[in-house]
């Protein structure tokens, strides 16, 4: 690290769990992060402002002005543009010192099997089964650490899939993707403004934990927050050595 790179990460190097060794860890890591909505909104920024060097940040949609009541990343002048882009433009203002890279699309199986053989870890921000597990099938594929958050009404929840760690469940594991979940949007059942900032935040801080190898990272397990209640639940989750995605037939 340079003088200002010292200087800029300077709260972080007095962690010992931390120290020169864990930010320069951060510094050489790529996190994908996929979607830039309010989960991403989130995440990103903290991720930015921790020292990720690189960070690649996919969305397919434009931000409107329903978005703007909890995707803080974007502004009343980023209506009508890619989310990317605005998202980008936020980042970038953060932390001029890190690269960042965005694709303007849905993620597909092929586009992840060129991004993800680079990628330290992905942030799932995604808000529907379909591409949670797609997300999820791609990085057991690649083994890759998965942090994936969902947040809807006034409840969230996050938990962490290490395809490398041979005790961790995938998220089909616990979400079959051979059963049909009804898909629930926060345009249909609404989202409490706070919620998408707590979850996003708990994934960055996640990813930065896997990253650096300090503490017990949510592997095996699955956090619920409760927004109306101000309550935290904690359940075990288990590999599934039938799933269809990461059992032992695969």
């Amino acid at each position: 690290m340079n003088d200002e790179q010292l200087l800029r990460y300077s709260r972080h190097l007095l962690l010992e769990e931390i120290d020169v060794a864990g930010q320069e860890k951060l510094l050489s890591s790529h996190v994908l992060v996929i979607g830039a909505g309010g989960l991403g909104s989130a995440a990103a920024p903290y991720l930015t402002a921790a020292g990720i060097g690189h960070i690649t940040l996919m969305d397919h949609d434009q931000v409107e002005l329903t978005n703007l009541q909890r995707q803080i990343m974007h502004s009343e002048k980023s209506i009508g543009k890619s989310k990317v882009s605005s998202g980008k433009q936020f980042l970038s203002q953060l932390n001029a010192g890190i690269q960042i890279e965005t694709v303007e699309g849905k993620a597909t199986t092929a586009l992840l099997d060129e991004l993800l053989p680079s990628v330290d870890i992905v942030l799932d921000c995604t808000d529907n089964f379909t591409s949670r597990h797609l997300i999820n099938a791609s990085c057991v594929k690649h083994q890759v650490p998965l942090v994936s958050g969902s947040a809807l009404r006034f409840d969230g929840q996050i938990s962490v899939f290490d395809p490398c760690n041979p005790t961790s469940p995938c998220y089909a594991c616990i979400f079959s993707p051979d059963e049909n979940f009804e898909e629930v949007s926060c345009s249909l059942m609404g989202i409490f403004s706070p919620l998408v900032g707590i979850i996003g935040a708990m994934q960055a801080a996640q990813a930065i934990q896997v990253l650096i190898g300090f503490g017990e990272a949510l592997v095996g397990r699955m956090m619920l927050w409760n927004a109306r209640t101000t309550q935290i639940n904690e359940f075990k989750i288990s590999r599934n050595p039938e799933c269809s995605v990461c059992g032992k037939a695969h």
